[in-house]
């Protein structure tokens, strides 16, 4: 039986071709280089465990070397943590409103990564009308007419305003360059402005941030399988999954030319080792917050004014609409 995606050979393409051969002189490149030469591939994770050789992941950006380690469960509670770090959430949320910042937080990564879950830690104790989440679904279409960063521009913040795109324009230089969603023409056109849009974005006064959450094949099964017997879960297997296990290589390979255009100065690419998803959410929260400088804007507490016991006559209870209380204490 035939697949239900033809497969697609990555053809080469001399700009990307120019810029791989130039990497060993980019910031990214020197960054791991340099670990590498120094530990080979005996780092580990956040949690004490083994991390899997680079060739199994996607290069995962190694902790610095002068920063003290925890283990959950050992040097601290993951929920306590969490806590603690949403409350700081909190106050940069009320720095960025109070100051007018804008932000933008792209979260890309392999099928299965943990962004999901990265993005509803954050949101959780935040105010939804100052961060929201931008997930878009295949443009319409009419879209599909657009400009191409057109239907995302849409979507960026005003002042005061935190945006988290959980999948963002990087689609074009992902799943649509590897599925054949576009042409080459469109994804040559995608790497020459890509970095000259965000760095547009950058000079109109947007912080922008871009994590990639990094996860092994093994792993990613693991959470395929879990997917899969789980009904609440199922609904996260798409095709489009399913094919990334298939393609693994070919999309490492679009993620490697990704970074080698799109890692610039102005907004770097900030890898999240998510082999384990707690340390992962706790991580990625932690570098969030290290990156935008804020002071605690908490207002004073607030005195609630006394209770108006204006006495009038209500309508009899029983005219409204109450639910079935099918659970009770």
């Amino acid at each position: 039986m035939a697949a239900p995606f033809p497969m697609k050979i990555l053809p080469r393409f001399p700009m990307v071709d120019k810029v791989l051969n130039k990497r060993q002189a980019s910031e990214y490149c020197a960054r791991e280089k340099a670990y590498m030469s120094k530990n080979g591939n005996k780092h580990g994770t956040a949690n004490g465990s083994p991390m899997p050789s680079s060739a199994k992941m996607d290069r995962p950006q190694p902790a610095p070397q002068n920063m003290k380690q925890l283990v959950l469960g050992k040097d601290c509670d993951y929920d306590r943590e969490l806590k603690r770090l949403q409350i700081e959430l909190v106050k940069m949320q009320e720095w960025i409103r109070g100051r007018g910042l804008k932000v933008v937080v792209i979260f890309e990564g392999r099928d299965a990564a943990g962004k999901g879950g990265a993005i509803k830690r954050i949101t959780q104790s935040l105010n939804p009308r100052v961060c929201r989440v931008v997930a878009l679904s295949t443009p319409t279409e009419r879209e599909a007419t657009q400009w191409y960063f057109q239907r995302y521009v849409a979507h960026l913040p005003a002042a005061g305003e935190l945006v988290l795109f959980d999948r963002s324009w990087y689609n074009r230089a992902g799943v649509e360059h590897v599925m054949g969603f576009c042409t080459d023409q469109e994804y040559m056109e995608f790497l020459h402005s890509c970095p000259e849009f965000e760095r547009m974005l950058v000079r109109a006064g947007i912080i922008l941030i871009k994590y990639w959450f990094s996860v092994s094949d093994e792993e990613q099964e693991r959470r395929f399988q879990d997917r899969m017997k789980d009904p609440t879960k199922r609904w996260k297997l798409s095709p489009m999954d399913l094919q990334s296990r298939v393609r693994w290589a070919q999309y490492s390979r679009a993620k490697d030319e990704m970074f080698a255009v799109t890692d610039i100065k102005q907004a770097p690419w900030h890898v999240v080792n998510a082999e384990d998803k707690k340390c992962a959410r706790l991580n990625v929260i932690r570098h969030l917050l290290s990156l935008i400088s804020y002071e605690d804007l908490t207002p004073e507490p607030i005195k609630l004014p006394p209770l108006d016991k204006t006495k009038y006559v209500r309508p009899p209870i029983a005219d409204q609409n109450f639910i079935p209380e099918v659970y009770q204490r």
